[in-house]
């Protein structure tokens, strides 16, 4: 077994799909077939069954694939402490990040320490925040950045300043005119959330409750899974939301979406996650230095 049978292994496990595997590691389709063939026949197990154009890992598959994700990730960790003794010339950082911190407040922190650090690769992959916590927890990502509150003993978590909540409306729709929208008005009204698991849902339902409702009693129109599809819904007078202001800005500087009172939606931290036990780089260190704590930029997208 070789780590290139093992990164094309984990390759397919993730994308359940050879051809776009072979797309995301720059091979043949044929070759990636192949490379899984030879894994499968040298160790005289199946890793994968083939279900018409459809692929799933076997029990065998499930086991293997926790290992390789594991070391793929040791040895990028050694890659990672190689490079530092180049004095961060070049290298990787691996970062996961929920929604609304990966399409909105990250860029512009990515670009500041792109500036600084053009030699170290950013991977970044996005999730809602049981997935980030997740991708820190299996070593997937150095770093990560969520929107909600993690507890998870294996990993340590540090607030820096993140966004506000806000009940919102599209401009065409009925409360719209308001400025306080009432219990009953809540209990009766048509909403487009998040999907469970993200930050902003489990603070939207923690609200709901602050007013004496049972969330699992509202009618939920749509749930969706990021807050750009979710502001098209409102642009389109579907119903009410909780979005966060950096995703809304320039909406509710024109009126396109109109902000209300009616739940209790305090400003939120977001929260830095690593791995209690893994090294820290001098990359993620940097990251940190130079895109988070080096000056807070305007909340806006």
């Amino acid at each position: 077994m070789t780590l290139e049978q093992l990164r094309i292994f984990a390759t397919v496990a993730e994308m359940l799909h050879f051809t776009r595997a072979a797309e995301v590691l720059h091979l043949s389709q044929p070759a990636v077939s192949a490379a899984i063939a030879a894994l499968e026949a040298e160790h005289g197990l199946r890793l994968f069954d083939r279900i018409g154009r459809r692929v799933e890992l076997t029990a065998a598959g499930q086991l293997l694939h926790g290992q390789a994700r594991a070391i793929l990730a040791k040895v990028e960790e050694a890659g990672t402490m190689l490079a530092e003794l180049s004095g961060l010339s070049r290298g990787a950082l691996r970062l996961a990040a929920s929604q609304t911190v990966g399409n909105h407040w990250l860029p512009p922190r990515l670009l500041r320490f792109a500036a600084a650090y053009p030699g170290i690769r950013v991977d970044l992959s996005i999730g809602n925040t049981e997935q980030v916590a997740e991708a820190v927890r299996d070593g997937r990502a150095e770093l990560g950045i969520a929107e909600g509150v993690v507890t998870d003993s294996a990993l340590v978590s540090e607030p820096v300043e993140g966004d506000r909540l806000r009940l919102v409306v599209g401009g065409c729709h009925p409360w719209a005119g308001l400025v306080r929208v009432g219990r009953d008005e809540l209990a009766a009204g048509r909403w487009i959330l998040r999907e469970p698991g993200s930050g902003t849902r489990a603070l939207f339902e923690a609200a709901v409750r602050g007013v004496g409702l049972d969330p699992g009693g509202l009618d939920v129109a749509m749930t969706l899974p990021g807050g750009c599809i979710i502001r098209a819904a409102l642009l389109a007078g579907v119903g009410a939301s909780v979005l966060s202001d950096l995703i809304l800005a320039d909406d509710l500087a024109t009126g396109r979406i109109v902000a209300l009172e009616g739940l209790d939606l305090p400003s939120r931290p977001f929260h830095l996650l690593r791995h209690r036990d893994r090294h820290r780089s001098l990359a993620e260190r940097a990251f940190v230095r130079v895109a988070v704590e080096a000056g807070q930029l305007p909340a806006s997208p």
